[in-house]
């Protein structure tokens, strides 16, 4: 047996850099994919964007509704989302508008149905019977908005020549003026969670299928790039 010397030990780290760091491989591989290459390097159409978008929704859309399932019950919420949780980060209302400005009113009747995007939406409700895959899902894709999610902010601004905030609502955090001081105290909830080595190993598995299931979002996207791409 072949043991990775590499990966951190789940009881003997911080639990944000066990996430962090167990994942790096799995995130390398996400975010190289060729419809986010591209995607990066502003060679992808409006209706590519779109179809990106129209990827997503779905996945917030689940993410969201198990969080607030979650942390609902004010008699008994569930102890591990409820430190995390925060109205300040959801971003479906964020994605309705930027999808309204770039796939009409009617996105709604076009939102992905690709077996990657069901996939991921179903694992994402099977998260709402533990807190801490609930937590593994929340962290990979609210502190990725935060973090490279504001260069692609600028980057599709760019791309698309938008002004006055005009399509990149996903991108802007009403309520949270300074990403970095966010994500430290987003980071030491994190550390300060009371989990056992099992939930944690748990949860570091759980950060790498979220980031296999992106990939798979991407690949399917990938799929029909040659639509999507633009020529100088």
């Amino acid at each position: 047996m072949t043991i990775d010397t590499a990966a951190p030990a789940v009881d003997q780290v911080p639990f944000s850099q066990l996430l962090r760091e167990g994942s790096q491989a799995e995130h390398t591989e996400a975010e190289t994919s060729s419809f986010m290459s591209a995607l990066l390097d502003g060679r992808i159409s409006r209706d590519g964007y779109a179809a990106y978008l129209l990827a997503l929704a779905p996945v917030y859309d689940a993410l969201e509704e198990v969080g607030r399932s979650l942390v609902g019950d004010a008699a008994a919420p569930d102890p591990v989302a409820a430190e995390v949780w925060d109205p300040l980060l959801e971003r479906a209302a964020a994605l309705a508008e930027d999808l309204e400005f770039f796939a009409g009113p009617d996105w709604r009747t076009r939102v992905s149905t690709d077996p990657a995007v069901t996939a991921y939406v179903d694992r994402l409700r099977h998260t709402a019977s533990a807190g801490e895959l609930f937590v593994a899902h929340h962290y990979t894709r609210y502190l990725g908005d935060l973090s490279g999610g504001q260069a692609i902010g600028r980057i599709i601004a760019r791309t698309y020549g938008l002004v006055d905030g005009e399509g990149t609502a996903f991108y802007r955090f009403a309520g949270i003026e300074k990403p970095k001081p966010y994500k430290d105290g987003y980071r030491a909830r994190l550390d300060g969670l009371d989990l056992s080595p099992a939930r944690r190993a748990a949860a570091l598995e759980e950060v790498k299928l979220a980031f296999r299931l992106n990939h798979e979002i991407f690949m399917a996207l990938t799929k029909d790039i040659d639509r999507y791409l633009v020529t100088a």
